[in-house]
């Protein structure tokens, strides 16, 4: 019985609250909703743009890409074998899954995983699939936590590459080095040797004069 108690304990201990499950997802998808923000991430208005991006994507190429944010993973998981177990629970057959992307981000950690199925994967290689999520969307997420920005470059070089259009690549991520800042000129280091001179004048001058005023006025008290 102590053994249970402890087994149950620790299973308890090892389980993240309020954890999301594949099971907890729909049993498929939305035939009209393409995110399906559980994190509460994503603005209505960003939610309601990307919707009428994704649904034209789908108009225009039979693409259907989905969008899933979650709070917090399973013991265990991670966002992409989420990604994988909900995109097997949506689309149980090769032939239902073969126009089908199913992007997943957990917004604890920012991880993101991809899953897309047989049809997609010709257009969509793995090279620039691990790109979208670790570039294109990254970047945002590393810069201010920009969720909305993050799924809408998604959205744009998704539909580029799906439409058998040239891929636009990741985003340049330009790194500032504040030089100035960094170093003194020669004009501040001249002045500040100039002031350090001084400082050590005037020093100098009150430990000479101080002593001399006290000894005085002590000759002039005693008299």
């Amino acid at each position: 019985m102590v053994a249970i108690a402890l087994a149950v304990n620790l299973t308890i201990a090892v389980t993240p609250a309020n954890a999301t499950g594949v099971y907890d997802m729909p049993i498929s998808p939305s035939a009209d909703n393409w995110v399906l923000d559980d994190a509460k991430q994503i603005t209505r208005l960003n939610e309601s743009n990307l919707n009428k991006d994704l649904q034209k994507l789908a108009d225009n190429t039979g693409q259907e890409v989905r969008y899933v944010t979650i709070h917090r993973l399973d013991y265990g998981e991670t966002a992409q074998s989420f990604a994988e177990k909900l995109f097997a629970r949506w689309f149980s057959t090769p032939d239902e899954g073969a126009n089908q992307t199913v992007v997943v981000l957990d917004d604890v950690t920012n991880n993101i995983g991809l899953k897309s199925g047989e049809a997609t994967a010709a257009l969509l290689p793995a090279d620039i699939a691990e790109s979208i999520t670790q570039e294109t969307m990254k970047a945002p997420l590393l810069k201010n936590n920009s969720y909305n920005r993050a799924f809408g470059d998604a959205t744009v070089r998704l539909a580029a590459v799906l439409a058998g259009e040239p891929d636009p690549g990741p985003p340049i991520i330009e790194e500032t080095i504040n030089v100035e800042g960094t170093f003194a000129t020669a004009e501040e280091t001249e002045e500040n040797r100039t002031f350090s001179t001084w400082v050590v004048v005037v020093l100098l001058i009150l430990a000479t004069v101080i002593p001399m005023v006290t000894y005085y006025w002590y000759l002039s008290v005693g008299g």
